[in-house]
């Protein structure tokens, strides 16, 4: 008999990622001030435009883990029938996927983090579920996959265990 599992936010996690994110936030705010000419007087356009563009992004990230910081929901559900997890924005965009249509899970490094990468087939039924973007992150042309990948930078477990819980339920 399959069991469900429910992950939640681990708050210490969030707490120290929310931390790196206002030190790069904060690096990033100094960079555009030495960008703009603040220091020497001389503006560079390069960089006030790329680090500025990278801080934007970076801050609304932090706001919305700020936001969703009191939510006591789980981060992933994991079923007899399928899983679903907010720990990526793919991830969360995609919402639940059934175990029968996946067809392979292993562990990936991506920059700092060690994620657990789901491959998905049957394809056309996920279609339409998220934007041009995110599906683009996503699709695997090669393979005519998709692959979604989901972090345990927040959860109560690393990234193996989470990689063994995946693996275990879907050869269940």
């Amino acid at each position: 008999m399959h069991e469900e599992i429910n992950l939640y936010r681990n708050t210490k996690k969030t707490r120290n990622l929310l931390l790196y994110a206002i030190a790069i936030s904060i690096l990033l705010a100094i960079a555009v001030l030495y960008g703009i000419g603040t220091f020497d007087g001389v503006f560079k356009i390069k960089l006030s435009i790329i680090s500025g563009a990278i801080l934007v992004m970076m801050l609304v990230l932090t706001f919305k883990v700020f936001a969703s910081i009191k939510d006591k929901s789980p981060l992933i559900h994991i079923d007899a029938n399928g899983f679903s997890g907010r720990t990526t924005p793919v991830a969360k965009a995609f919402g639940r996927i059934e175990w029968q249509d996946v067809t392979n899970v292993q562990l990936q490094k991506v920059g700092g983090d060690t994620l657990v990468a789901v491959t998905i087939d049957n394809v056309d039924k996920y279609d339409g579920r998220v934007s041009k973007f995110l599906w683009k992150m996503a699709y695997d042309e090669q393979n005519s996959k998709l692959n979604i990948m989901y972090s345990a930078s927040e959860i109560d477990i690393d990234a193996n265990r989470l990689y063994d819980l995946f693996v275990s339920n879907w050869k269940k």
